[in-house]
């Protein structure tokens, strides 16, 4: 039963993602109680990330599932909240955009060589989703103070960027470990993940 634990709390922030959805559907986000609903169910749920990974690693029960579910829990929490953000009027477009690109480039690479290696997060993936989530925490926040959204819409940027530099890092070596495996077959797995590194 421990061992199942991690894989599920990552299924745990998966399911959390249309309960906060619904919340902030609930009068377009402006009615109060339900912004803080979807607020508390945004925070908690990405503390799970932390969590599951912490006891997968501490209790030696990493796994396959986890390592491709937890990275796309975490793109659903995070791809679901800017969506609704956006569509409400509260954050433009682009980055969203931009966010959405890269995530979709990057889960059909991580797929497209999970046969061989399967891929974890990287420093700068962690980066990019602790950025993300900050600055959702903050904009998703149920208060009239402006240096609050304006400090969330340039975290949000700076995280843009972040994903942006580090998709560019993932093609270069998921290119690197599909051309290694197709030039040799027959490699060890062991050697392609020293080769592919952590990317999220």
């Amino acid at each position: 039963m421990v061992r199942e634990v991690p894989n599920l709390l990552t299924v745990l922030r998966l399911l959390a993602v249309p309960v906060m959805v619904a919340c902030l559907l609930v009068d377009n986000g402006a009615q109060e109680r339900w912004r803080w609903i979807a607020w508390l169910v945004f925070v908690l749920a990405a503390a799970t990330d932390a969590l599951d990974g912490y006891l997968a690693r501490r209790w030696e029960v990493v796994s396959a599932f986890g390592k491709l579910a937890d990275p796309l829990a975490d793109k659903a929490l995070v791809l679901g909240a800017l969506v609704m953000l956006a569509v409400g009027g509260e954050t433009p477009w682009w980055p969203l955009i931009v966010v959405a690109i890269r995530e979709a480039s990057v889960t059909i690479g991580r797929l497209a060589v999970a046969r061989d290696v399967v891929i974890p997060a990287s420093a700068g993936g962690k980066l990019k989703t602790a950025l993300q989530v900050l600055a959702i925490s903050m904009l998703l926040l149920p208060v009239q103070t402006t240096w609050v959204d304006a400090v969330g819409l340039w975290v949000l940027y700076a995280s843009v960027v972040v994903a942006v530099a580090t998709g560019v890092d993932y093609a270069w070596r998921i290119g690197r470990i599909a051309m290694r495996h197709r030039v040799f077959p027959v490699a060890d797995t062991a050697d392609a993940m020293g080769e592919g590194g952590h990317v999220a």
